[in-house]
């Protein structure tokens, strides 16, 4: 059988790539690397197309949760409540700045459990931060404080529900750059003023510094060739879609969905960042794929409130069982854009095959 990488950036770009060459000349012909037409374009661009009224680029989806969290204040003493399954970043950034991450555990969407979340909100709790992982978007929790929603697994999923969304540009994410990039979605002018004014520095005008920010800056480079693959988005999401169609369709037939593989939530918003199932056999199936040739992740191995950079914050084995278990289970199955058709019923022959095994 031939190999069927996680992903394939080489096949994903080739369509774009006369596109970005272009895109890459029209900067260097500029001069002009830090902010401009081209940053100011891809904001446009982008705010048109995901319905939002302020986009503001920035370094990286790091970066992005923590401009945010800048600019609403966040400090020592304060807590957010937050998910368990997700990437470090989303913790990095209330922790960076003093503030405590606090845990609710996810739903069997594998999403931050409102209900759960709304019960973690204390008299300290300065916002909430769920995360639209693996392309499909938490449910709002019902509180009074903010939510601030990481959707740098789900653009095009919607528009942001709470406060404000932040989103990445990591080369593998669903409109990726060719490096950093990041940005901060908000309908919240006074939102939108602080966090352009803390992503240079603090500063308005030149050398006059009248908040203490950072370097956030997303480069003109990187958005010229966000700004070239943008049209093409939907018509990725629409394959990546196809493909979870697919997926479905041939494990149903193979009488796998459902008893020895759970399959990722069937729901109309889903974009599909990844392609997710829960095997208990995980661990084994997984060394049966990767010597079939086929190309698998773990999203994610460990839970946050388990990882040794929080251990201060004492949470223990059992806090969130249901994360817990998630991470022992979780296996996600190649479905980037430049999947072959025949691809997922490739992937399910290997999956069926060990378990006739």
């Amino acid at each position: 059988m031939a190999r069927i990488p996680f992903f394939d950036m080489a096949a994903e770009l080739a369509p774009v790539r006369p596109a970005i060459d272009r895109a890459l000349a029209r900067v260097l012909d500029s001069g002009q690397f830090i902010g401009g037409p081209e940053v100011d374009g891809l904001e446009r661009e982008l705010a048109a197309a995901l319905g939002v009224r302020h986009v503001l680029g920035v370094s990286s989806g790091t970066d992005a949760l923590l401009v945010v969290a800048m600019a609403l204040g966040w400090t020592a003493g304060d807590e957010v409540v937050t998910t368990p399954l997700s990437f470090f970043a989303t913790v990095g950034a209330i922790a960076r700045l003093g503030a405590r991450p606090v845990f609710a555990d996810v739903d069997d969407r594998l999403l931050l459990d409102p209900q759960a979340a709304a019960a973690a909100v204390g008299p300290r709790t300065r916002a909430v931060l769920p995360v639209h992982l693996f392309g499909l978007t938490a449910s709002p929790p019902p509180v009074a404080v903010p939510v601030i929603e990481d959707a740098a697994q789900a653009i095009g999923a919607g528009p942001p529900r709470g406060l404000a969304a932040t989103l990445s540009f990591f080369p593998t994410k669903n409109l990726g750059a060719l490096g950093d990039g990041g940005a901060v979605l908000t309908d919240d002018d006074a939102l939108a003023a602080r966090v352009a004014l803390l992503r240079k520095h603090g500063a308005e005008g030149r050398y006059h510094h009248v908040a203490v920010g950072g370097n956030f800056r997303l480069d003109a480079l990187q958005a010229a060739v966000l700004r070239a693959k943008l049209p093409h988005l939907p018509a990725w999401t629409a394959a990546r879609r196809a493909h979870a169609a697919a997926y479905r369709r041939h494990l149903g037939a193979a009488g796998l969905a459902g008893a020895e593989v759970v399959l990722p939530p069937d729901e109309p918003g889903h974009v599909y960042h990844q392609f997710v199932i829960r095997a208990a056999a995980r661990d084994r199936l997984r060394a049966h794929l990767t010597a079939a040739g086929i190309g698998t992740e773990v999203y994610y191995p460990s839970p946050l409130h388990l990882q040794p950079a929080l251990a201060e914050l004492g949470y223990r084995a059992g806090a969130c069982p249901r994360a817990e278990a998630a991470c022992a289970e979780v296996l996600a199955l190649p479905i980037h854009p430049a999947l072959p058709a025949d691809g997922p019923e490739a992937v399910v022959a290997a999956i069926a095959a060990f378990y006739r095994g």
